[in-house]
């Protein structure tokens, strides 16, 4: 484990919160599961700045991998999830089965998407290296993590386009929203053409 990745796990065990989410979500027993984006990168943001945990964090996006791209599979994880948690967590954890994103991902976001073979591989696609941040609660305890960028950009509070796809749509919607929680974020604007 690199440092980095020793101070993200310290970061995401001194959270409650984000804790109570990972130690639920591993007793559901999800296949090839993560709780990534804002739940995590913001949880660094906050022990970088000297905020409180928990500070701006809105949802915790979870991320499972089942073959079965059904909506019907879909929802009846949703559910499970959903009632292994009470209020405020029921409303705060948002699911999603990664084999079915290139389903509906261009109908919402206007870009096409291809199918993915596991849920590591959707951080790579994340709209910045920053955001691109995964942990999973092990079985024995541990917390792993999965950053194909590395970790520098997010404990430099440093918000980059990924350099592995088109500028996303929302960027600026994404990077606006950020920096009114975060003013101390640096942001590197993607250069033009």
């Amino acid at each position: 484990m690199s440092d980095l990745e020793t101070r993200l796990s310290a970061i995401v065990r001194a959270d409650p919160d984000l804790m109570h989410v990972l130690t639920t979500v591993r007793g559901v027993g999800l296949n090839d599961w993560r709780v990534f984006s804002g739940a995590v990168y913001q949880s660094v943001w906050n022990a970088v700045t000297g905020r409180p945990a928990g500070h701006g964090v809105r949802d915790y996006d979870l991320g499972y991998f089942d073959p079965d791209v059904s909506w019907d599979a879909e929802d009846a994880v949703i559910k499970r999830v959903a009632a292994a948690f009470e209020p405020p967590f029921r409303d705060m954890v948002e699911v999603r089965n990664q084999a079915r994103v290139h389903l509906w991902f261009e109908g919402k976001f206007g870009e096409p998407y291809e199918a993915l073979t596991g849920t590591d591989e959707a951080l790579a696609r994340f709209v910045a290296p920053a955001f691109a941040v995964g942990v999973r609660l092990e079985a024995d305890d541990t917390v792993s993590v999965a950053a194909p960028f590395g970790l520098e950009d997010v404990f430099s509070l440093t918000i980059r386009p990924n350099p592995n796809r088109p500028l996303a749509r929302g960027w600026e919607r994404a990077v606006a929203n950020a920096r009114t929680r975060w003013p101390e974020l640096t942001i590197i604007e993607p250069e033009t053409a």
